[in-house]
């Protein structure tokens, strides 16, 4: 492949965070320019930082990346930066636009246009709700107008709609597109083939095709490998088997045996490393507060969004033990907001019981310390000290020895969204608030979280955007704020 059609080239490439920390290992792949690819791999295996690494956040510890100069590169990141919160929408889109300053208006109105978002250019980032902030996210990179578009989990707090126009924009981009998600039918809508990174290996694996028919071959490489270890290890067992008998004949026997044992030895060394990080997280329940009865929650008024004015509505909603409420309705109309207001006791027209134990899963994982670190979080969780149950617990959403000493701000999105699960398992909440649990999570987590949604005991309240998720999970009664 000559660097005349390479946009994007890894060339043995290894990166780590410090000791003992590494992400790449020699990895190599190459994109042609205009082809659309997506970034696989476990929550926490790096694809973001290999997004940085291309961008030139970051650099290689070893090896050389080459991207095309003659490009124009743009990203749109999975949250918007803290420190530009505070800034008006026009003042964002400035520092992202390359343009003349006379042309920023009118590329303003064609990029909002094209993400389907009305934004007032005086109105703060901060006070958008995250379906519109991860359309301005992606307005910051479309602005731009670049030969290489990066996304970093674009479809997450996006509603319907909004997933629509983002799939029916990349299906027309003719320019190159690198995009890390977990919806596997966006995905399949559009992309040429998948990069997958091994969380284990540290090495990029490269597959072109349909991402359904990628997600099949994995699988069946995965068997194989599983069906090939099995085959060595009946070898294995065999030959130290025969080595043992030749061995207590004596003579020349012993030569034997140990041609038999070496035999072993070398089957041993051929085993495949299967990839481990296929595995989804172990099964899981949330446990319900002892002692639930009666009306847990009531709300009677709520406020939502109409053309950026807020508008009060009158409503009937009763929860009790063991009941599931869907809270619908599209980007801005004031979920998030409802939801919080909730969770912190300052919704004028709800009333939650005395004593009821609130478990808040927030979109944006503020409810965590980033300073603390992962056991510090977990442990705070608790009534009291039990290292056993946390640290079983923390195994069983795949926060190893090596992820529960790290801060929550070092982690990746997607393992942040594992602690706070953790966490609502360590807390036993009597009412359950989930604001876009399915965010930044890898899909194969997704059916056992639905799973232990589904048959959670106490009161919750749940907003998510993504309907094969929501399907399995017992719902009792829907709000609908547009209706």
């Amino acid at each position: 492949m000559t660097s005349d059609n390479v946009a994007i080239r890894f060339n043995k490439v290894s990166f780590e965070y410090g000791y003992q920390k590494p992400i790449l290992d020699e990895a190599s792949f190459a994109l042609r320019k205009n082809t659309k690819m997506t970034l696989m791999g476990q929550n926490g295996a790096g694809k973001t930082t290999i997004l940085e690494l291309i961008t030139g956040k970051l650099k290689p510890n070893d090896g050389s990346i080459f991207v095309d100069p003659n490009l124009t590169l743009a990203i749109a990141r999975q949250v918007i930066p803290r420190d530009e919160m505070e800034l008006t929408v026009t003042e964002f889109f400035k520092k992202y636009f390359r343009g003349n300053e006379y042309d920023l208006n009118r590329k303003i109105d064609e990029t909002l246009s094209v993400v389907n978002l009305q934004a007032p250019r005086e109105k703060i980032i901060q006070a958008f709700s995250g379906g519109q902030q991860a359309r301005l996210l992606l307005a910051s990179a479309l602005i731009q107008d670049p030969d290489i578009l990066i996304l970093d989990e674009p479809t997450n707090n996006l509603d319907q709609a909004g997933i629509e126009y983002l799939t029916q924009f990349l299906m027309a981009y003719d320019k190159t597109v690198v995009v890390i998600s977990h919806d596997a039918d966006f995905l399949n809508s559009f992309t040429d083939g998948v990069l997958y990174l091994d969380i284990f290996t540290k090495k990029v694996q490269q597959f072109l095709g349909d991402y359904y028919v990628v997600v099949e071959e994995i699988a069946a490489q995965i068997e194989k490998e599983k069906r090939k270890n099995a085959q060595y290890e009946k070898e294995i067992i065999a030959n130290k088997e025969k080595a043992n008998f030749f061995a207590n004949k004596g003579g020349k026997m012993r030569l034997v045996a140990r041609k038999m044992r070496l035999k072993a030895e070398e089957m041993e060394a051929a085993k495949v490393d299967v990839r481990r990080e296929d595995k989804a997280i172990r099964d899981f329940l949330i446990p319900a507060q002892d002692s639930l009865s009666g009306e847990i929650m009531n709300i009677s008024s709520l406020t939502v969004m109409k053309n950026h004015q807020p508008i009060e509505k009158k409503v009937k909603v009763s929860l009790k033990k063991n009941q599931h409420l869907l809270l619908k309705g599209p980007n801005g109309i004031g979920k998030s907001t409802l939801l919080e207001s909730l969770a912190t006791g300052k919704s004028k027209g709800a009333k939650i019981a005395s004593g009821i134990k609130i478990g808040y899963y927030r979109q944006d994982f503020s409810t965590l310390n980033f300073e603390d670190t992962v056991f510090q979080s977990l442990e705070s969780a608790m009534p009291g000290p039990d290292e056993e149950k946390l640290r079983s617990v923390a195994a069983g959403f795949l926060l190893t020895k090596d992820v529960v000493y790290a801060k929550i701000g070092s982690l990746s999105e997607g393992q942040k969204g594992l602690v706070a699960f953790a966490r609502l398992i360590l807390e036993e909440p009597g009412l359950l608030i989930l604001d876009e649990p399915t965010n930044h999570i890898n899909f194969r987590h997704l059916p056992v979280i639905a799973k232990a949604l589904d048959s959670y005991r106490g009161a919750m309240i749940l907003v998510s955007h993504v309907p094969e998720f929501v399907s399995q999970i017992r719902i009792d009664e829907v709000l609908d704020l547009e209706k």
